[in-house]
């Protein structure tokens, strides 16, 4: 059976009879080899290739059932996750965010000099559910072509109720609890961390500058930096109303701004702009974009189900990069150069690094 790779077994775990069950009826059955419980979520698919440690460990997923479109996951195993220094620098947060896991062909043997423990093990510990032996392949058509819907991953027969995600204020979730400071420089560059990855937190501090990461309902007005770094997190932007409002009281000052992922929803809807949500959005790490201003060309790593709607923007802005797959934002920039915000993640974790110099353009407005 695919789903069962070699003993197909986590110490005996991998036993027990389970169940997909979409909102519209669909059924897609399979076999637990994470955590026997029974959950539900958003269910969304991510076609990346590889990086499913920094993908279980992403903010952004937080309430979702992620389904991976590779079809053999779990061949090199999981990094030690109780070693914070490993924590911070293979996985995007200190825990695994998603609601459970979908995948096809399950793979219990690793291979890999930095592998621990394999994938199913690592799910159990964390007590998420997994199902494999799906066919993903069926499931992700679904999901294309009907859109994004909620899900119950049922296992043993216990039935639970949905879950949505998009209903709530999830950035009060994953957001830190008190304020952190990370590396050293002259220059400071306050996160407001709406479930802010460590890639992020890497990339600037690479760039030797100090960070402060704030809560997500801090009052940025009440503390001293040059820059301003709005982060990716999960959920609808339209229900971080204290965010926007906070936010809309700094765009125009002299501090620059810069906006990632939900970061530039959160930035659009805070100078009066719109967004609106994806069908099935975009999960992966090949996703080309255009820079509209020179033409040029990235591919880029991106995990949303949320878009900024370009023909909404104030005059004083325009867009500025666009996906080439479905032509919605990519990014948008003042006329000042300012203040700027992107749809995908520059710093990836897992995915190319095309657009690392992103964090560059945002550290030269700092001066």
């Amino acid at each position: 059976m695919s789903g069962l790779s070699g003993a197909g077994m986590v110490k005996g775990r991998c036993k027990y009879e389970a169940k997909l069950i979409l909102e519209d009826g669909s059924e897609f059955c399979g076999i637990s080899f994470g955590y026997p419980e029974s959950t539900s979520g958003e269910v969304v698919f991510c076609t990346g290739m590889v990086g499913y440690p920094e993908s279980l460990t992403d903010p952004s997923y937080y309430g979702q059932i992620l389904v991976l479109t590779n079809p053999i996951i779990g061949k090199y195993g999981i990094p030690d996750f109780q070693d914070e220094a490993i924590q911070f620098k293979y996985f995007e947060s200190s825990r695994i965010q998603v609601r459970a896991l979908i995948i096809d062909d399950y793979s219990s043997f690793y291979s890999h000099y930095t592998a621990e423990m394999s994938l199913g093990e690592w799910l159990f510990q964390n007590r998420i559910p997994a199902l494999c032996g799906v066919d993903t392949r069926s499931l992700t058509q679904t999901l294309r072509e009907r859109g994004t819907m909620l899900g119950k991953v049922i296992i043993d027969g216990g039935d639970v109720e949905y879950y949505n995600p998009g209903e709530l204020n999830v950035v009060s979730e994953v957001s830190c609890k008190s304020v952190e400071y990370y590396g050293r420089g002259k220059k400071r560059v306050a996160v407001l961390d709406l479930g802010c990855k460590n890639g992020i937190i890497r990339e600037l501090i690479k760039r030797e500058v100090e960070v402060v990461k704030l809560p997500w309902d801090s009052e940025l007005k009440d503390y001293d930096y040059d820059g301003l770094l709005i982060s990716n997190g999960p959920g609808d932007p339209k229900n971080c109303g204290e965010v926007i409002s906070r936010v809309s009281n700094i765009v125009g000052d002299n501090v620059p701004v810069m906006g990632v992922c939900l970061g530039h929803q959160v930035l659009a809807l805070a100078i009066g702009a719109d967004t609106y949500k994806l069908k099935y959005g975009h999960r992966g790490q090949n996703q080309p974009v255009m820079d509209l201003l020179d033409g040029r060309c990235i591919i880029t790593s991106q995990n949303h189900g949320y878009a900024v709607n370009d023909e909404t923007l104030p005059p004083e802005w325009k867009p500025w990069y666009q996906n080439l797959n479905d032509h919605t934002s990519e990014g948008m920039i003042h006329e000042s150069g300012r203040f700027f915000s992107v749809q995908f993640h520059p710093e990836a974790f897992p995915g190319p690094v095309d657009a690392s110099f992103i964090f560059d353009k945002f550290l030269a407005m700092i001066g």
